[in-house]
């Protein structure tokens, strides 16, 4: 098994006899008789194993690896004691160390400890390298713009990022509210721990209840067994809840105690759950409004807007939709093997004039659309969503009706005739194409 290891002794003899075992055995040994050296060569030769003798010419060997352990997480430690000091490594062993061994112990117990502990090491280090990749993923480096309205809401979010209090984000479906409750999320204490999101719109109110807070086992028709909620799921986490504004009146009262306590009462249980969650909420309504109408309640809205941070609409931060369709471009070329060498300056200024009901979401989709659609080497304006044209004269209506024969029939010829997946990239329904194509004569 291959592995670097740093081997800390002042017995010279020991030292070396140990380092030529472990080498025959295929791991690289690197060499240190103290403290000092050793310091320098973890910094230098990043180890995945260091094996320390506990007494040491400059020091004490599990004070040394306490510490080291505590800097270097991805690094594992095995202590050399001696019989009489097997409480040293007791106590390293409690304070995060994988484990000890007695010096003069024969060579068949340190070689399966080294190999689990290197193997920790390995799985570790993966670890914390695809934690990095997901930090960056989601991080407010991650959230494109440079436009006055939305780096004013980066900058708030990044403000209240490791506050842990309730956010509440507002503004038009498809702002990227769940990209900004990842990125505070991601760069909050808590970002170790899981991100649960959940669109409050997309499941009834029983069942919303059922998966927010868990059940137990017969608390209704289907329930067979106990099931954890997804606030149990997100514990020392953090909760996404997506459309806030669509959960039941009757079901805001069980949240708000949440809130309030962090403690709830799964589905047809008498025990107290308690949890600590921290809540970002979002929605595209006006909470004050639903207030009013008695669909939300006010001391709900007092405890969710603690922070309330307001998302732009793409049309009112037009000077990023470049970037965006750039970024966006590059990742549906990756995805379809197709390499886009360029995207035309009419390309970018037809689709600022769109106006973006659907805002990122949508731009993201038009260019999903655009670069399928695309010969794979340049995004122009005749890629863009057909748009109707009113037009009295009948010239034009036979030109426009020409224009979206050959846009369904290039669509088509794309998508191998398969209408389903036409009807999806033209943004129509199946039944629409299908009248299309018997007005324009096509089987």
């Amino acid at each position: 098994m291959e592995g670097r290891i740093l081997l800390i002794d002042d017995e010279t003899k020991l030292r070396e006899l140990t380092a030529k075992y472990l080498g025959y055995e295929g791991y690289e040994v690197i060499e240190a008789e103290n403290i000092h050296k050793a310091k320098s060569k973890i910094n230098l030769e990043a180890p995945d194993l260091v094996i320390c003798d506990v007494k040491l010419p400059d020091g004490n060997g599990v004070d040394f690896c306490i510490k080291s352990k505590n800097e270097f997480p991805d690094i594992e430690f095995i202590l050399l004691t001696a019989y009489g000091r097997i409480q040293d490594g007791v106590l390293a062993v409690k304070n995060g160390i994988f484990d000890y061994l007695v010096k003069g112990d024969d060579n068949d117990k340190l070689l399966p400890l080294v190999e689990k502990a290197i193997t920790k090491a390995k799985l570790q280090k993966e670890l914390s390298v695809l934690k990095t990749k997901i930090s960056k993923k989601y991080s407010f480096e991650s959230i494109l713009g440079k436009s006055k309205v939305i780096q004013s809401a980066i900058s708030l979010a990044r403000k209240v990022a490791n506050s842990g209090t309730t956010v509440l984000l507002t503004g038009a479906t498809g702002t990227g509210k769940e990209v900004f409750a990842q990125a505070i999320h991601y760069e909050s204490s808590r970002s170790s721990k899981p991100f649960v999101a959940i669109n409050c719109s997309a499941i009834s109110g029983d069942i919303l209840e059922s998966e927010l807070f868990g059940h137990k086992a017969g608390a209704f028709t289907g329930a067979q067994k106990d099931k954890r909620g997804l606030f149990e799921e997100a514990h020392k986490g953090t909760m996404f809840l997506d459309e806030i504004g669509e959960m039941p009146i009757d079901l805001q009262a069980k949240f708000l105690r949440v809130l309030e306590s962090g403690t709830f009462i799964p589905v047809g249980d008498t025990k107290e759950v308690k949890v600590d969650v921290r809540i970002i909420a979002a929605t595209n309504r006006s909470l004050e409004k639903e207030v009013e109408n008695n669909q939300f309640r006010e001391d709900l809205l007092y405890r969710l807007s603690v922070i309330q941070i307001e998302l732009p609409s793409l049309a009112d931060r037009r000077e990023d939709i470049p970037e965006l369709v750039i970024h966006f471009a590059g990742i549906f070329a990756a995805k379809t093997n197709q390499k886009v060498l360029e995207i035309t300056p009419e390309f970018l200024k037809e689709i600022q004039k769109l106006p973006f009901k659907g805002n990122i979401r949508e731009l993201r989709n038009i260019i999903e659309r655009a670069v399928i659609l695309s010969d794979g080497k340049y995004l122009t304006p005749d890629l863009l969503p057909f748009r109707k044209v009113k037009n009295t004269e009948s010239s034009m209506d036979l030109t426009m009706a020409a224009a979206e024969k050959a846009q369904i029939l290039r669509v088509l010829d794309v998508v191998n005739g398969n209408k389903t997946q036409a009807a999806k990239l033209l943004e129509i329904g199946l039944t629409t194409l299908y009248k299309k194509l018997h007005d324009f004569g096509i089987e």
